[in-house]
């Protein structure tokens, strides 16, 4: 193919993924009340244990509402268009990759795809309802009231579900390094210690809340992969070993 074949092919799977993206953005515009109701999960869970808990969102402009619709639809339609997404880019980039190297790209995407979506999940039905008990125990302690707005709550629930999702992706990161030759399992053991501390800070940035129950419920699975992409990575520097010896 010619450049400007691939320039054409580059211009279909972007056409592709916006397609992909707006079909999910519209039906979540269209049962926008249905798909409100879903995110408010977390908030609903912890108030069974609060029965004076105020539940119900305010806003403070005419147009936080709309922001709110908007922010539901993008990131939503983001979210289950990605593995569309995914493979119209995997399509695109196949016809240049050598055996070896789709080997390696595929379970990678699936892999990216699988964590960021345990991210997503984790931090929905764990972190979020996590953060807004602490929050309300805190209210209570200095009797303050419950006056959240919508605005508040799904820029709370967005950075959490898509920076836990985010995050979640760091062990391919580090097993994409050992497999260039760049980290060693040897190096990952070593700073173990120091990688703990990184978690931790990272965890510090993610969560909104400066509590460290919250935090530590962050770290602790991160930490699990950190030691998950070490074994991966050992497996890695075997076969990387054997190839260069055959």
């Amino acid at each position: 193919m010619g450049f400007w074949e691939h320039v054409e092919e580059l211009r279909g799977t972007i056409i592709k993924s916006i397609v992909a993206f707006l079909v999910f953005a519209i039906l979540i515009g269209i049962f926008a009340v249905e798909f409100n109701q879903a995110l408010l999960w977390p908030l609903h869970h912890v108030a069974k244990d609060y029965p004076d808990m105020e539940t119900k969102l305010g806003t403070l402009s005419i147009m936080e509402v709309f922001n709110m619709i908007i922010m539901m639809c993008v990131f939503g339609g983001l979210t289950l268009a990605a593995p569309f997404i995914l493979f119209f880019i995997a399509q695109f980039v196949a016809p240049a990759l050598t055996p070896r190297e789709m080997k390696a790209v595929l379970p990678m995407c699936v892999s990216a795809l699988f964590l960021f979506l345990l991210g997503a999940a984790f931090s929905f039905f764990l972190l979020m309802p996590s953060t807004i008990r602490v929050s309300t125990e805190l209210m209570i302690a200095f009797e303050l009231e419950n006056r959240w707005t919508a605005g508040n709550y799904f820029n709370t629930l967005t950075w959490l579900v898509v920076g836990a999702g985010g995050v979640f992706e760091f062990p391919l990161v580090v097993i994409l390094l050992v497999w260039l030759g760049i980290l060693s399992t040897a190096f990952l053991r070593k700073y173990r210690r120091h990688a703990i501390v990184v978690i931790f800070v990272i965890s510090a940035i993610v969560t909104p809340t400066p509590d460290p129950i919250t935090q530590t419920i962050f770290a602790g699975p991160l930490y699990a992969l950190y030691e998950i992409a070490i074994l991966v990575s050992t497996r890695v520097e075997k076969k990387r070993a054997s190839n260069l010896a055959a």
